[in-house]
Parts: structure tokens; sequence; C-alpha cells
């Protein structure tokens, strides 16, 4: 179930992605992804390339990917070893998200910081 639904999601990521993100497998292995999201502009990180580690578990979409910034960022929703503090992440992932809108989300994240 996991792989299949990481193809679909793979497969609308090219035909349609998400203004200022990236991700791909890296290389065969589909459960674990590279990815980039430019910093929002009017923000600190404007005109940034910020580098992010997208790791799929076994049982996605039922639980959330882990992704964190492979980039040093200074922010203070992103821990000293670029661990993203994001309640979509944690206890209100959904299955209906997809790795499209949480690219969004983590960008979204970076202009309008929440609390942790």
């Amino acid at each position: 179930m996991a792989l299949k639904r990481i193809h679909k999601e793979l497969t609308e990521l090219q035909r349609d992605p998400p203004p200022g993100c990236t991700a791909a497998p890296n290389g065969d292995n589909y459960f674990q992804w590279t990815g980039s999201i430019e910093g929002p502009p009017d923000t600190p990180y404007e005109g940034g390339l910020f580098n992010v580690q997208i790791n799929f578990p076994p049982n996605y979409p039922l639980s959330a990917p882990q992704i964190s910034f492979t980039t040093k960022i200074f922010h203070p929703n992103v821990s000293e070893i670029g661990q993203i503090c994001l309640d979509t992440l944690k206890q209100n992932w959904s299955a209906g998200l997809n790795i499209g809108k949480v690219l969004l989300s983590v960008q979204s994240l970076l202009a309008d910081p929440n609390h942790c």
C-alpha cells in the first residue's frame, strides 16, 4: 500500500510540483527522498534554498513522513539537527495529506513560526 501511494505522489509531484518545492527518491529507494524548499518572499529566508530529507514509514500514509532539514537553518521550529516541529507531521497528520502539501506547509512555517 505504501509503495503504491508513494509512486502516485511522485507522479503528481513531477506533473504539478508545488511552487518553490522539489522532492524525489534517492535512487531506487522510494522510501527515502531528498527535496528542497525555497525561502518564502518577504522573510529572512527569501533567496535561500533549503534541502530536506524525507523518510516515509512502511505504513505510509497512515503515519506521517519524517522530514528534516539537511541545510543549516536558524528557526524557532527547527532543531539544531534539522528536526521540524510542525503539527501536521505529528498529532494532526491525516492520510489525506500528500508530500506536496507537506512541503508547502514547511515552507509556510518558515514565514509564520508556531508554538511547539
